[in-house]
């Protein structure tokens, strides 16, 4: 089985499960699917505010997708998650990507 499929069968299980949802929104990046993961990575967020990874990826695959105003945007909520959270290098990780930005 596909490790696609496998994490959808898992999310039956436990669809409320933050990690599995990002995993779940990961593999969509992986095999090019990125409207599904962008929505993906906003039930991660809804699921859990404080999920600073699913904030930094979204942000990156807008980047991708040439969506750099978006991108911005959830640097900076990411920015203000981090921060929150103390977490010094998501913080400085995610500024740095801001700057690349411009």
């Amino acid at each position: 089985m596909a490790r696609l499929e496998q994490l959808q069968k898992m999310l039956t299980t436990d669809p409320e499960d933050p990690f599995l949802n990002f995993a779940l929104a990961m593999e969509y990046v992986k095999v090019g699917r990125p409207d599904d993961a962008l929505n993906q990575f906003n039930r991660v967020i809804e699921l859990d505010r404080k999920y600073v990874p699913a904030y930094f990826q979204k942000a990156n695959l807008l980047v991708s997708l040439g969506r750099h105003d978006e991108a911005k945007s959830v640097f900076s909520e990411a920015l203000t998650v981090a921060e929150q959270a103390g977490d010094k290098h998501a913080a400085a990780e995610i500024r740095e990507a801001l700057a690349l930005l411009g």
